[in-house]
């Protein structure tokens, strides 16, 4: 993604923007929001299996709500102007389970079976589970899993650039001060590992972490439609690994 001198980011025309400016039979926004829909599959998954009875179950739900999503021109019909990928996908996910569950009832209808409801058990729905009461909500556990994946997406993202600029020996060293895994390391440590002095590292480490925190940004960039999205998207998601 190209820089911008004021504040080291520009928004481009990313993934999203590509599905959303060039709808129905494109091959380019259908290839946008297959790599999309490849990238976040576990939020959806991890939403669809607080709501299908086991895992077996929530993976088939969750293909054929790719499989469909992909096959279906239903991106039409977001307004360009309060699009958010993460928005319009969990609705849309929401919108295929009600289909699932309405289906599977009549299904049990016309064979004088009771229908059954596809959420897990509850207290007052008795099933071979019971749902936890302090449990989050699948809207909470959708966000979550998305926060996660997108921090996955830039630190790998991250890795690529300094493996590119012959830094990974370094980066490999430094990138627990990113993910927060410095229990049992030290900024000396690190410093005798690399031959470098504790000063250079700190120096290292701050840089590391402006750039993971653009490398973010970039991410979030490929799943909104304009700039000003950017950051209340950031404050969102790191809401959501609170």
């Amino acid at each position: 993604m190209a820089s911008n001198p004021a504040d080291g980011f520009a928004f481009v025309t990313t993934q999203w923007t590509r599905v959303l400016e060039a709808r129905g039979e494109s091959a380019d926004a259908k290839a946008a929001l297959s790599d999309l829909c490849a990238a976040y599959y576990q939020p959806v998954f991890a939403f669809v299996r607080r709501n299908a009875p086991d895992e077996e179950s929530a993976r088939d739900l969750t293909q054929e709500f790719f499989t469909r999503l992909l096959e279906r021109r239903g991106i039409e019909h977001v307004d360009p102007q309060h699009g958010r990928f993460r928005s319009y996908l969990l609705g849309a996910v929401k919108h295929f389970l009600a289909d699932a569950r309405e289906h599977a009832n009549r299904m049990k209808r016309g064979s004088g079976q009771t229908p059954e409801p596809l959420e897990p058990p509850t207290d007052t729905s008795p099933g071979l589970d019971v749902a936890d009461p302090n449990a989050p909500s699948p809207e909470s556990e959708f966000d979550r899993r998305w926060a996660l994946t997108l921090l996955d997406r830039a630190l790998a993202s991250l890795a690529a650039e300094q493996k590119a600029s012959g830094s990974m020996e370094q980066f490999e060293v430094l990138k627990v001060w990113l993910t927060g895994d410095t229990e049992n390391v030290s900024q000396a440590e690190a410093a005798r590992s690399l031959g470098i002095n504790e000063g250079a590292v700190k120096v290292a480490i701050h840089r590391l972490r402006r750039q993971f925190r653009q490398s973010i940004k970039n991410e979030i960039a490929q799943t909104v439609k304009d700039r000003a999205q950017v950051e209340q998207e950031m404050k969102c998601l790191l809401e959501a690994l609170l």
